[in-house]
């Protein structure tokens, strides 16, 4: 009995070691990891999956209000950007609805995203996890957020085909997860992938093409810029891809020769266009 009574942890000791481990499950719950690793061809990788070898990048730590506490919205400008309570403006990561109208052209699904997120966190309280860049070069916070009773917003966008993924490296934790989403709701026929504005297009046909758009085409030959590498297409047209996103594609090479489906923003330079990709899951081969 005294054996007991010596070794038994005390119950203010008990409930201090439990509060530890729960503060401890919080802080790595919102880590928002990325590994990075360079492969036997030297090229560099990023994920959100320790792989050996990798090396963990520790992201900035985000505001501490942002993380730790619930906010309250009280905007939803469109789809993809709301406003928090204190002016604090947010764009979800991962994910892209259309253009609402305004300073640009309203484009079909945008009103329909808009008005679904409304619907689920207008006026109520979210948890946010902000990404790795943890805001954009408009000064908003880049984040996941997630409802209270546990939906993924960002993901739900993309499952209900409201949205399409929008991938920006390093911010790759829930791509996974994002990028399924998008294939099961393009198979399902859910939202946007059932709008007539936004089926594949053969590039040899399509001119004067603006916003974001899916082109199918066979590559011509790879193409190289002065921080950029990608693929050269008929008619004037490239595919891009920026210096440190060329680690995260297998060798361009073995793109020749296939039918790819393109997805991205239309960018137009001198005689010819171009689309600006960073991540595999917007070059498809079909």
């Amino acid at each position: 009995m005294k054996t007991f009574e010596r070794n038994r942890i005390r119950p203010a000791l008990a409930a201090q070691i439990l509060l530890g481990l729960f503060a401890l499950l919080l802080a790595n719950e919102g880590n928002g990891e990325v590994y990075r690793w360079r492969d036997e061809r030297g090229r560099t990788h990023f994920g959100d999956r320790p792989l050996p070898g990798a090396e963990r990048i520790r992201e900035p730590a985000p505001p501490a209000t942002a993380l730790f506490s619930w906010r309250k919205v009280i905007r939803v400008y469109d789809g993809d950007t709301i406003t928090l309570e204190g002016g604090e403006k947010v764009r979800l990561l991962g994910i892209n609805t259309p253009e609402i109208g305004g300073r640009k052209p309203l484009e079909a699904g945008g009103l329909e995203a808009r008005d679904w997120l409304r619907e689920k966190i207008a006026g109520r309280r979210v948890r946010l996890e902000p990404g790795t860049e943890s805001r954009d070069q408009y000064g908003r916070l880049l984040a996941h957020i997630f409802t209270e009773d546990g939906i993924h917003i960002n993901l739900e966008l993309v499952e209900q085909g409201l949205a399409t993924t929008d991938i920006f490296p390093p911010n790759l934790k829930y791509v996974d997860e994002l990028v399924a989403a998008e294939r099961r709701a393009e198979q399902k026929k859910r939202g946007l992938w059932a709008m007539p504005e936004y089926q594949p297009k053969p590039l040899e046909s399509s001119t004067n093409l603006e916003g974001w758009q899916r082109l199918t085409a066979k590559p011509l030959a790879t193409a190289a810029g002065k921080n950029w590498r990608g693929l050269r297409f008929a008619g004037e047209f490239e595919l891009h891809i920026p210096m440190e996103n060329w680690g995260l594609f297998p060798p361009l090479e073995s793109y020749l020769g296939r039918t790819l489906e393109i997805r991205g923003w239309i960018s137009r330079r001198g005689g010819g266009n171009s689309i600006l990709i960073r991540h595999p899951s917007a070059l498809l081969i079909r």
